[in-house]
């Protein structure tokens, strides 16, 4: 007799394999791409934006990059109301170290947090996995610059560069070959562009990309800034592959 291994959260299939979670990653896989780069002068996010009906009113704010914390920022892929309510907690959890310790929370800490909820949401009944992956980029004194990325299982992983969500494999490939560890900061800018050409099946334009950088600044703080559409131009032009 078969049995539905995937009708629960919390069963394993005969491979020791949670399916709810592998059907979450899948559809992150089909949700918008998203790039970090790492740089010993600061931290790229890019990531595609999220085709909407032209009768509808033009958000105020990105949909895809969030400050989670003065000294830390994230991009999503997936399920946005999913990210919505992990983000709402990621706040709530720094502001609450803040307010203890008088201090910026650690970002590993803070991620850590924020995959225990992850976790705990694999293996109670009555819940499932939320459809949303997160790079996180910042800068604290205690490590740095870095970068992070986390998926619906609880897991997350440090890198020097990485890509989320659509056409993933093809664009961290991209990233392999040609990543090095002394990258300027325009250098990273370049990379994150050209990695997106590799995701995007479309031509890029300055309507379809959204790109910040997070930079930590002579007086001690850290601030992240979206690059303006003359600027995404610029990029583009330099970096668009040739037809």
């Amino acid at each position: 007799m078969s049995r539905r291994f995937d009708a629960r959260t919390t069963s394993f299939d005969q491979e020791g394999r949670l399916k709810q979670v592998e059907y979450a990653m899948e559809a992150i896989n089909k949700a918008g791409s998203a790039i970090g780069v790492l740089t010993p002068a600061g931290i790229v996010l890019a990531t595609e934006k999220q085709s909407a009906s032209a009768l509808l009113e033009q958000s105020k704010q990105s949909e895809k990059i969030y400050a989670l914390d003065k000294h830390l920022y994230t991009v999503v892929s997936g399920v946005t109301a999913d990210a919505n309510y992990l983000i709402d907690y990621a706040r709530l959890t720094g502001q609450q170290y803040r307010f203890a310790f008088r201090d910026i929370q650690p970002i590993e800490q803070l991620i850590q947090n924020i995959c225990d909820l992850k976790q705990r949401y694999t293996q109670v009944g009555g819940m499932r996995p939320f459809g949303a992956a997160f790079l996180y980029a910042g800068h604290d004194n205690e490590a740095g610059y870095q970068l992070y990325s986390s998926d619906p299982s609880g897991n997350y992983v440090g890198w020097k560069a990485k890509a989320i969500g659509n056409n993933n494999e093809a664009a961290n490939s991209y990233l392999k070959e040609k990543y090095k560890s002394d990258l300027t900061l325009e250098d990273g800018l370049d990379l994150a562009v050209q990695t997106l050409a590799k995701a995007l099946t479309a031509t890029l334009t300055t309507e379809k990309i959204e790109i910040v950088t997070i930079v930590k600044r002579q007086d001690g703080s850290v601030r992240g800034r979206n690059l303006e559409e003359a600027e995404l131009a610029k990029l583009i032009e330099k970096n668009q592959p040739a037809k």
